[in-house]
């Protein structure tokens, strides 16, 4: 009995050891292809297919991007973008696709795209490399440099008229994360309030909780159009980065990109993405019919006569 036990426990302790060695090998390949999420069990226009939905991710509160206006419902330059796409998705498969939204904020965009819950996400969502590792972008659709939001009357012309001074972001942003570096190497003692979305940091803002709201001046421009007196905000500084904005989705998907990429490349080629930027950045828009009146970005014609995935960071 003894010698059949312990026969048994050297069976199971050589089986663990065979499983821990394979399991490594998995982790050694997943590892050496550079991707530091699994891949999708099942690729998205399968998925889409198979369940006759596409699931996309949207903001509440980015205006001019994706936001709900006064009846509720989700409208922006970004989420017409993503409309587009699950068209051409639909087109490609020959079915009717249903579309279901879900809100998403800085901080769930991503993991909400990873596991799954969302297949595609276009908002204000910057493409660099870090995220590059953990999801795959789209052909950039937008071009945005990020500054600062303070009232008229505040004195403040720049970064250097923070120091000391509390300032508001997005959690999450990339906008917190060039502040706090900078922050941290220029030593400016800079009070950093990392509010849930846009909305909420620039309702910090509004109340005094911060003299400034640093974000993509695009969104910034949003967020004036929301205010009670629009007239006494303004945007302010040279931009501490520059951003491009593309929609998210899984990685290891390239018939979806594909499709992502060929309807933006399309929008651009023809004229429409022109007439998108006028109709949200150039019109008056809801929830308050305010025209944000934001010239054309020489860096963003350029995107659109020669499109790409690039990231700027």
């Amino acid at each position: 009995m003894r010698a059949a036990s312990r026969a048994n426990g050297s069976v199971r302790v050589v089986l663990l050891v065979v499983l821990a060695l394979a399991a490594l090998v998995v982790l050694g390949w997943w590892l050496r292809s550079g991707e530091s999420t699994p891949r999708t069990a099942m690729p998205t226009l399968e998925k889409l297919r198979q369940t006759r939905t596409v699931t996309l991710g949207h903001r509440e509160n980015s205006i001019p991007f994706s936001y709900f206006d006064n009846h509720q419902h989700v409208v922006g330059y970004a989420h017409e973008i993503s409309l587009q796409i699950a068209r051409a998705a639909s087109e490609k498969l020959g079915v009717d696709v249903a579309i279901k939204l879900v809100p998403v904020t800085s901080q769930t965009r991503i993991p909400l795209i990873i596991n799954n819950t969302i297949d595609l996400e276009c908002g204000t969502t910057t493409n660099n490399r870090s995220r590059g590792r953990q999801i795959a972008f789209s052909t950039n659709y937008f071009v945005s440099g990020t500054r600062f939001l303070v009232r008229k009357d505040s004195g403040i012309k720049g970064l250097a008229d923070l120091a000391g001074k509390n300032v508001v972001v997005g959690a999450g942003t990339t906008s917190e994360i060039a502040l706090r570096k900078t922050n941290a190497e220029l030593d400016l003692g800079i009070r950093i309030i990392a509010a849930r979305d846009h909305g909420d940091a620039f309702v910090a803002l509004e109340f005094g909780k911060a003299v400034a709201f640093m974000s993509d001046d695009a969104i910034l421009y949003g967020e004036i159009s929301k205010a009670k007196e629009p007239s006494r905000w303004h945007v302010v500084g040279e931009p501490l980065t520059r951003e491009v904005y593309a929609c998210a989705m899984r990685k290891g998907d390239p018939e979806f990109k594909a499709v992502a990429d060929g309807e933006i490349e399309r929008m651009m080629q023809t004229g429409e993405m022109r007439r998108l930027y006028a109709r949200w950045f150039q019109s008056p828009i809801p929830p308050r019919e305010v025209n944000l009146d934001v010239p054309l970005d020489p860096e963003l014609v350029e995107l659109f006569a020669h499109p790409n995935d690039r990231p700027l960071q």
